[in-house]
């Protein structure tokens, strides 16, 4: 019988999961697995729990949260045998929307338990992992306006992270009035380029922003590269040009656009800094040099999902 520890924290996400995780532990027993729940109400706490279940060798730590929840638990795991999965109860969840499941919401109470069924189902795959300056991130990492948006919401009570995207749409627009973008030299093997930019970011993933566009439409995860944008900034007009652009899928060699991919690259600016990774704050100082750790964590996906965003092939569970 393969074990497993649910981790669970109360005040993640928009809706309190809490009342719903049991449903989702009878799918997962009546699918063979033996359970642990434990609960968490900090960040060490959710590092400490997720080392407990790697020190006692568990198959699957089962995160019951957003991305930032699985964020801190990929580096925990990442190197190890213990594979991550991810119950969707957070605020974005853009982590479950890139591997094909639901997330719980007004219209889907049963996510947690439809996710859980799933996944028994599904394999296990081999994700990269990107590091910056020592700090791991599976989805992405970048300076620039979202990680002064993030810098200026995190942290958010329940009521405020019920507001989604209006609340983001909102701090967005109010933080662009007076933005000016960030001064940064961009070094990798075959790039070198130098500017002031609205937005520079390390992506592992397709989807950004929360999930609500695609950008880097031919990434993997898998691949032992990391995709990089730089979006240029010189006035609001090439701001809210760049916005239409992503949104509507125009993005890729666009002038005033700057992508490439590499597994090495370094940001270097004049002072400390504003970063976000995998949605979550940190001030970091220059330069910031990005590596990739190749296929480091391994993660459990539904059955036929994800399946371009991994270049391999799928697995058994």
């Amino acid at each position: 019988m393969p074990k497993g520890t649910l981790i669970y924290n109360p005040s993640s996400g928009r809706f309190p999961a809490g009342p719903l995780i049991k449903g989702a532990t009878e799918v997962l027993a009546q699918e063979g697995w033996e359970i642990q729940i434990v609960q968490t109400g900090s960040a060490q706490s959710l590092v400490e729990l997720a080392q407990s279940a790697v020190d006692r060798e568990d198959r699957v730590v089962f995160v019951v949260g957003g991305d930032g929840s699985i964020g801190a638990v990929a580096r925990v795991l990442a190197g190890t045998p213990t594979a991550l999965a991810v119950l969707p109860a957070g605020t974005a969840n853009v982590w479950a929307k890139e591997i094909g499941l639901q997330h719980l919401d007004w219209f889907h109470w049963f996510a947690l338990e439809d996710a859980a069924y799933r996944l028994t189902k599904g394999s296990y795959r081999f994700a990269d992992v990107g590091v910056c300056n020592g700090e791991e991130f599976l989805l992405w990492a970048g300076v620039g306006l979202d990680a002064e948006i993030v810098r200026s919401v995190e942290p958010r009570g329940r009521w405020e992270k019920s507001l989604g995207t209006a609340q983001y749409a909102t701090l967005a627009m109010w933080e662009t009035l007076g933005w000016e973008g960030v001064e940064l030299e961009v070094r990798a093997s075959e790039v070198e380029v130098k500017g002031k930019f609205l937005v520079a970011v390390a992506s592992n993933i397709r989807a950004y922003a929360g999930g609500f566009v695609e950008l880097a439409t031919d990434a993997k995860i898998d691949d032992g590269l990391l995709d990089f944008w730089l979006f240029e900034s010189a006035s609001l007009k090439d701001i809210a040009h760049h916005a239409i652009q992503v949104i509507r899928g125009k993005h890729i060699d666009s002038p005033g656009i700057i992508h490439f991919q590499a597994n090495q690259a370094t940001f270097d600016a004049k002072e400390r800094v504003a970063m976000q990774f995998d949605g979550e704050p940190k001030i970091v100082m220059p330069p910031m040099k990005f590596h990739v750790r190749e296929k480091v964590l391994k993660v459990m996906v539904p059955k036929g999902g994800a399946q371009a965003l991994f270049s391999s092939k799928e697995g058994d569970p």
